[in-house]
This record gives C-alpha cells, sequence and structure tokens, in this order.
C-alpha cells in the first residue's frame, strides 16, 4: 500500500511517499480502506517537532521522539470502508462505510483498528471528505465545549471560528442553544455567519475584550488570546476554555480550579466512539455540517501541509485516495 512517511522533523518536504504492507489484522480488528483522512493542526504540529511548534515542550518532544518521530506515519482521522474483519468482530461488516479515529496513522491507503475502538458508521447522506473531518473538528470542539459547561441561554464567544475547531464549534454551541459570538478575519466573517453565528467581530478591526460584553464561555481554538486578557470578558462563573494549553495554562487551570470563579480548562479529546456516534447522528440530520477548504490527493501531502502552515484554512484541508 502506498503510506505518507516522514522519518526526521522539520518542513513539509520531510513528508514522502513509501510503498509497504497492508496492517496485519487480529482476530478482534477491522481492515479498512482510507478514502479520507485531514490534514490537521496536530499533524502540522507533530510534523515541524520545533519547541515552538509543540505545546508542553519538553514533554510533548519525549512522547513522539526526541530525535526522531516515534511514529512514522501521521494522520489522526479517517473516513473510509470496512475491507475486510477478524474472526471474533460482531459489530462491523466488509463494506460498512466508517470513520472516526486512528492513533497508528491515517496517511496511508489502509489501517487496522479494533472494533470497539473509536470507529462509527458513517452516515449516508455526507461523503468521505466530509466525514474525515468529524472526528478531529467537532469531537474536540465537542469536548471543549462540554469543558465550558455548554447549556441554553449561555453566551459563548469562539476565538479562532473559521477554522476547522471553530467552525465545528459554533455549530454545537447553537445545537446546545447558546447564543454564539465569532471572531474571525474580515475574509470569514461570511462564513461563520452562514453556519449560525448570531454575532461575528473581525479581531483586525475590534478588540473584543474592550467592547463590555461578558461570556459564561470564551473558546479559544487557536492559540492567540490569554486568560489574562480575557478574563474581564467572562462572568463571575465563566470558563476560559483553552484548546492548545502550554505550561503557563498548566498552572492557571491548577490555580483556578482552588481559587476564584473564573476557571480556565483545557484536556485532552478523548477517542470515542460514543462521541462519534452522536456527531454523526448530527451531521446525518444536518445540525453540523462539514467546512472544506481544499481537497488533495495522497500523492499532494507536502503541498496540504504548505497551505496548512499559512494558518489561514477554512474549516478542513483533506487528503483523499481513490
Amino acid at each position: 500500500m502506498k503510506a505518507i512517511v516522514y522519518t526526521e522533523y522539520g518542513s513539509p518536504d520531510v513528508l514522502h511517499m513509501e510503498e509497504l504492507d497492508k496492517p496485519t489484522l487480529g482476530d478482534n480488528e477491522v481492515l479498512i480502506k482510507v478514502h479520507a483522512r485531514t490534514v490537521s493542526s496536530g499533524d502540522a504540529r507533530m510534523r515541524n517537532g520545533s519547541r515552538k511548534a509543540l505545546p508542553l515542550w519538553p514533554i510533548s518532544k519525549i512522547a513522539i521522539g526526541l530525535i526522531k518521530p516515534k511514529r512514522t506515519i501521521l494522520g489522526m482521522d479517517f473516513s473510509g470502508e470496512i475491507e475486510s474483519v477478524g474472526k471474533d468482530v460482531k459489530q462491523f461488516k466488509k463494506g460498512d462505510q466508517v470513520f472516526g479515529f486512528c492513533g497508528k496513522g491515517t496517511y496511508a491507503e489502509y489501517i487496522s483498528l479494533r472494533e470497539n475502538g473509536p470507529i462509527a458508521i458513517k452516515p449516508n447522506n455526507i461523503s468521505h471528505e466530509e466525514a474525515a473531518a468529524i472526528p478531529f473538528g467537532a469531537a474536540s470542539s465537542l469536548f471543549f465545549l462540554r469543558k465550558g459547561k455548554i447549556q441554553s441561554g449561555y453566551k459563548v464567544l469562539i476565538y479562532g471560528a473559521s477554522g476547522s475547531l471553530g467552525t465545528f464549534a459554533i455549530q454545537l454551541a447553537k445545537y446546545f442553544g447558546a447564543e454564539v459570538t465569532a471572531v474571525c478575519s474580515t475574509s470569514n466573517l461570511e462564513l461563520v455567519r452562514s453556519l449560525g453565528a448570531d454575532k461575528v467581530i473581525d479581531y483586525t478591526k475590534e478588540d473584543f475584550t474592550k467592547n463590555g460584553e461578558t461570556y459564561d464561555i470564551i473558546y479559544d481554538t487557536v492559540d492567540k488570546t490569554s486568560f489574562s486578557r480575557c478574563k474581564g470578558s467572562l462572568k463571575q462563573t465563566g470558563f476560559y476554555v483553552i484548546a492548545v494549553i502550554h505550561f503557563p495554562q498548566v498552572v492557571q487551570i491548577l490555580w483556578t480550579s482552588k481559587i476564584g470563579s473564573k476557571k480556565v480548562v483545557s484536556g485532552i479529546t478523548p477517542d470515542s466512539a460514543e462521541d462519534l456516534n452522536f456527531l454523526g447522528e448530527l451531521a446525518e440530520t444536518g445540525k453540523i455540517k462539514s467546512v472544506i477548504d481544499r481537497s488533495y490527493p495522497l500523492e499532494q501531502i507536502a503541498a496540504a501541509h504548505k497551505y496548512v502552515d499559512k494558518g489561514h484554512k477554512k474549516g478542513n484541508v483533506v487528503i483523499t485516495t481513490s
């Protein structure tokens, strides 16, 4: 099978294609032919491997490989078709269309996954490209909004509202009955409005921390704000939710968990089949939809990473294989 491999950290040019054997199939595993996966911000950070790129340095660098990558195939999410199943598999069968997470790396034509792992049946009315965007973008924002104890009537501000996490966060917050303020650049204002944002703020023209508004949740999807800056814009029992965490934020999380009524929260998104099934139902009924900025074939993975590295993608960048 074709797979995109990297054996050193650096620019997108470290990514190259190799021919590898298909994964071996365990008795309780399924073999999936991958039709689509995304280039997430997490993939780009791991490929880069630098102190500036990685949160929680040096712990994160030790985890992924201090000198060179421990896992040589990137990719966190997928959508595809089950090609074969192990003899003990009961939940899935050959031909099932599925989507989910895979820690073994999805920049390959085939992956293997435990049947009780983070995998779900793909809704029939969405494409593989749309389904592949759900595990990272939607599942992450579902987790982070829940960390902020999202509920109906809340006022939620989403910073970085036009990215993968942000576009899903708008829709999920609206699903939970919140009033949503989306912060993005001028070129993305109409996009976030179309996803249901009640108010939009162009960060190039307005500083939301100076408009006198307060929010139950401020959700920073892109690591561009700070608790000290946002604290005055939080309601008395508000949550400052961060998708990317560094050591200063760890201290703030611990401190605010004990002192004061305004909390800093974060965490690691769980790979949950239950959440995938829930999000699949929302996608199937049109309550959430994936925003696809660009789509590249697997052979052009370096070009896709170069585009993501610019930091201006709208929603998701998808990588396809036939």
